[in-house]
């Protein structure tokens, strides 16, 4: 095995995953090691009520992201969401485009074929993503959720090109979450900014991943019963100290799928989104107790 070490160590990967745990030194423009995300907040109902929330629970939040595509979004809901964002200081963070789940081939629901997750068919669907982003950047968002490669790419193309804002942040989605440093590797230098990991990684493996990456990640503390439904509080200090800078997003466990959301879906989008908060709320009390010096950034840093 030492000339595959050798050879990973040429390519700056991890050769081994570190039993030992090293500290990240890494940490976000403001100096923050942890900020706190609100997932699917399906549309300006839902972000309304993450924000109430989290005011009456004193829960900083940093982000929201929406799930659902902003296919789904009319022009309207997409300016309301950003100018809730605006208004207080939080990042909004959207989906592009269709995807497999939404197409009309049967492959990605085969037991065989789930590998294509949120991927787009065809080159009709990769087209339509990216006039989903332009659309997007039209109405004033910068940040969205990206779950196909060749998407991830062109996008980043579209940005360093100047055809997208230099500052538009891209995301990308735990259905397409690199489970080992070279994968995660692979997304940051496709472009990109932010990167999701699955949530059953285990620390020393969250620690490679970090020793590989300079991109900020996302991490579902507890995540969505389709992805797993792990709940992992109590490892939140180890995860911010071994992992920033990091994302902490919470999901839930029991609890309905809402893709794709939409006025016939709001009183329980709403609910959840609330509950969410809460769950944040959760995280943030173990964190005072027990990583009491962990740095968040502060409120309103994007």
């Amino acid at each position: 095995m030492e000339a595959i070490y050798r050879f990973l160590a040429q390519q700056n990967l991890p050769a081994r995953d570190p039993v030992e745990l090293p500290a990240s030194p890494k940490r976000f423009a403001d100096g923050g090691q942890y900020r706190i995300e609100i997932p699917s907040t399906e549309g300006p109902a839902a972000f309304a009520a993450v924000i109430e929330e989290a005011r009456a629970r004193a829960v900083p939040v940093h982000r929201v992201s929406q799930g659902s595509g902003i296919m789904l979004l009319t022009e309207d809901e997409i300016v309301r969401m950003v100018e809730l964002g605006r208004q207080a200081s939080i990042e909004v963070n959207l989906f592009i485009g269709p995807r497999a789940t939404f197409d009309i081939g049967a492959q990605v629901y085969s037991t065989a074929g789930r590998s294509l997750g949120l991927s787009l068919r065809g080159a009709d669907q990769l087209a339509f993503a990216l006039e989903e982003v332009r659309r997007a950047v039209r109405l004033g968002v910068r940040s969205v959720l990206v779950s196909d490669l060749g998407a991830l790419q062109l996008v980043a193309r579209m940005r360093a090109a100047g055809e997208l804002p230099p500052d538009l942040i891209i995301k990308t989605s735990v259905m397409m979450a690199p489970a080992n440093p070279a994968s995660a590797r692979l997304l940051e230098d496709l472009g990109a900014n932010t990167i999701n990991i699955p949530s059953d990684l285990t620390l020393p493996q969250i620690a490679a991943m970090r020793a590989a990456l300079d991109a900020v990640i996302d991490f579902y503390v507890e995540a969505p019963d389709n992805i797993g439904g792990f709940i992992r509080y109590y490892e939140i200090p180890e995860l911010i100290r071994v992992a920033a800078p990091i994302y902490l997003k919470f999901g839930l466990r029991n609890a309905r799928d809402v893709y794709p959301s939409g006025t016939h879906l709001e009183p329980t989008v709403v609910a959840l989104s609330r509950e969410r908060v809460r769950r944040a709320q959760l995280a943030c009390e173990i964190i005072r107790q027990y990583a009491p010096d962990a740095q968040m950034s502060p409120a309103g840093n994007l």
